[in-house]
């Protein structure tokens, strides 16, 4: 369903005008798999980690990989500020109980956090670093898996269908 919304959209006479008016390249808009995928790989790499402006950082990968952008964009939304909480204490968690660090409790106030950065700045981002690798790593085999998927249903009901 989606990948066909996606090889439909790209196809529209007025995201072409689109593209030639303000000189964007195609490729940054491809709906094909390879596209999609790395898009997601990349967006979800992203969103785990906590920084600020986390669409630059995306849109900073666009002269090294090729990947369709909105979908790259659209990823690290994943965290946005209501999901941003509970996914760095669960990364920082993570990164406590693999170096095997005393985990702090934990106050959501800006003077807790400017007091305890030191403490908790290496669990978190290795926490960040795990969550970082595996979500994108499985977020690729996903859409990889399912667009596979995808395309070989559609070929079996047409198969069927020509019988």
């Amino acid at each position: 369903m989606i990948r066909k919304t996606l090889k439909k959209t790209s196809k529209s006479e007025r995201l072409k005008t689109f593209l030639e008016k303000y000189n964007i390249p195609r490729e940054y808009l491809a709906a094909n798999r390879r596209m999609v995928s790395r898009a997601v790989l990349l967006g979800v790499f992203i969103a785990f980690i906590p920084m600020p402006f986390q669409m630059l950082a995306v849109l900073a990968f666009i002269p090294f990989f090729r990947f369709n952008v909105p979908i790259g964009l659209a990823m690290c939304w994943l965290s946005n500020p209501f999901t941003m909480p509970p996914m760095y204490y669960i990364e920082y968690l993570t990164g406590s109980f693999i170096l095997r660090m005393e985990i702090e409790p934990v106050e959501m106030t800006m003077e807790w956090f400017s007091k305890n950065i030191d403490n908790i700045f290496i669990p978190l981002y290795f926490g960040t670093l795990v969550y970082s690798v595996f979500g994108s790593l499985l977020a690729y085999w996903a859409v990889n898996h399912f667009w596979k998927s995808s395309v070989h249903r559609d070929k079996k009901l047409h198969r069927d269908d020509r019988l």
